[in-house]
């Protein structure tokens, strides 16, 4: 059974950064793709960075040279670094794990990016 467990959402002003985490369990997790996307509020689910495990990284157009994407396979977990936030950047953050044709998603995490 694969769980994956994200951390870290929060309420954030605009410009300020934010860490989201993803605690991955379960064999499957080895040699996994993993992403996370987000669900703004009324809009439908995207893309926002994905990563191989051997580190090849892919990233949503808008958020290209704000958020970073990051694993470290000795502990199953991704990592979104997020800076520069806006306000359109609110939205539940989801963690997404692929491998041989099974996916499993996290119950997600909420960012608020308010004034």
């Amino acid at each position: 059974q694969v769980q994956l467990v994200e951390s870290g959402g929060g309420f954030v002003q605009p410009g300020e950064s934010l860490t989201l985490s993803c605690a991955a369990s379960g064999s499957i997790v080895r040699l996994a793709v993993m992403a996370w996307y987000r669900q703004p509020p009324g809009k439908e689910r995207e893309l926002v960075a994905s990563i191989r495990y051997g580190g090849g990284t892919n990233y949503g157009d808008s958020v290209k040279d704000r958020f970073t994407i990051s694993r470290d396979n000795a502990k199953n977990t991704i990592y979104l670094q997020m800076k520069s936030l806006k306000i359109e950047d609110t939205a539940v953050y989801y963690c997404y794990l692929w491998n041989s044709g099974m996916n499993y998603w996290g119950k997600g995490t909420l960012v608020t990016v308010s004034s």
